[in-house]
């Protein structure tokens, strides 16, 4: 996972002609990882990614322009060579054509040490190399070449090289003016930091904006915690998303227990709405509280003419995809009950306890936050961290590809 050594890139790995495989050579290639060596492999990758500085900070700064004094030279050599799609479906255990290109791979960006001889065998070394490429770049750390590791495995090395010089601009614009405590939102990568004192205190998961419905950059503050909320459905749901719904399932309002107010805040019957026009944007639609809530038990609210804001969710399997681009532009939060204990722990009557009650009970409740927490989204798809390890995301809403290095925040 270390930086590439200056002298690597001219010494691609070539494989030897074959020679007589001993009775062991034969029996390691075949055999398959335990439980406990997968999960020892596993907690390797992600400890050398889980480092205490933020990623917008001086450190990362400094860490990401050592990243890009090793990759220069590489690219100038040409790069590392493309991974064969014979490789899809590679496990340990699974011997298979494209296996030595993926080790040259894996060995090309440091991932996998150098080895006397590159074989076929998709072994234990291979196994930990995968998992550990797999962590710097934010996939399911399986040790099979899914999909998304292939085409990870063949984004070249000069388009990373530019991930790393625009986002070392980006952090250096944004890391002298944040305060002592922050939340960031790094939304190429769909995760969270909590920073305080200059250290990462915990990160979450999170789930962000598609593509067409972007999680919009910005600075603010979180001020308020609503627990077990309504959620009020916004315009652009209704016209995009609600009226085709009701289109296809005439019960979809009554199942999701969304109910329809007039300006009066009289309720309505869907059976009084044409949903053959956009007749229904002229109505609140409102989402009663409960475990259906498209908020699940809390909303954490900031300040930006963007209507956005963090809040749980009923559909937390998405946390555990490669790809979490899926909201329409606010930000849910895996382990949201520790982040709010977080939030709220300058208010003195809320500790973890509270919290945990509070979501069990379904109780209604508006809580204003005593020390209010700066919040950034932003943009960030390259960093390195001080083991020597350099991560990236795709270029998901394209900001690498038009060259952004500051935005209207």
């Amino acid at each position: 996972m270390r930086l590439l050594p200056l002298g690597m890139a001219a010494t691609l790995p070539i494989m030897q002609p074959a020679r007589a495989q001993s009775l062991w050579d034969m029996m390691n290639q075949t055999r398959t990882l335990s439980d406990a060596e997968q999960q020892a492999n596993s907690a390797a990758a992600i400890q050398a990614i889980d480092t205490v500085e933020p990623i917008l900070s001086y450190d990362t700064a400094n860490n990401l322009q050592m990243a890009i004094a090793q990759y220069e030279p590489f690219v100038a050599r040409g790069g590392w060579e493309q991974v064969p799609q014979e490789t899809y479906g590679v496990t340990m255990g699974v011997n298979r054509d494209g296996v030595v290109q993926l080790k040259r791979r894996l060995i090309s960006s440091a991932d996998m040490a150098m080895v006397e001889r590159v074989d076929e065998a998709m072994d234990a070394q291979t196994d930990a190399a995968l998992r550990r490429f797999q962590a710097r770049h934010g996939l399911q750390v399986s040790g099979q070449v899914d999909e998304a590791t292939w085409y990870a495995l063949n984004v070249p090395a000069e388009t990373r090289l530019h991930q790393l010089r625009l986002n070392l601009l980006r952090v250096q614009n944004m890391a002298s003016a944040l305060a002592d405590r922050y939340v960031v939102v790094n939304i190429p990568a769909a995760f969270i930091e909590v920073v305080e004192g200059g250290m990462v205190q915990r990160r979450h998961t999170a789930v962000v904006g598609r593509i067409d419905r972007q999680t919009p950059i910005l600075k603010s503050r979180i001020h308020q915690i609503n627990f077990n909320p309504y959620w009020n459905v916004p315009v652009s749901i209704i016209r995009r998303d609600l009226i085709k719904y009701m289109n296809e399932n005439p019960n979809y309002l009554t199942e999701q227990k969304i109910r329809i107010l007039d300006g009066n805040g009289q309720e309505l019957q869907p059976s009084q709405i044409n949903w053959q026009t956009e007749e229904a944007v002229n109505y609140r639609f409102r989402q009663d509280p409960g475990p259906q809530n498209s908020m699940g038990n809390v909303k954490i609210n900031f300040h930006n003419p963007h209507a956005v804001y963090l809040h749980d969710t009923p559909t937390k399997g998405l946390f555990g995809e490669n790809a979490r681009f899926y909201s329409s532009g606010c930000v849910r939060v895996d382990q949201v009950q520790d982040f709010v204990g977080w939030v709220l722990r300058d208010n003195g009557d809320w500790g973890p306890g509270e919290v945990t009650n509070v979501f069990a009970t379904g109780e209604r409740k508006d809580v204003e936050v005593t020390n209010p927490p700066e919040i950034h989204t932003t943009y960030i798809s390259a960093w390195a961290n001080r083991n020597g390890v350099v991560s990236f995301r795709d270029d998901v809403y394209e900001f690498d590809m038009a060259g952004k290095v500051s935005f209207d925040a």
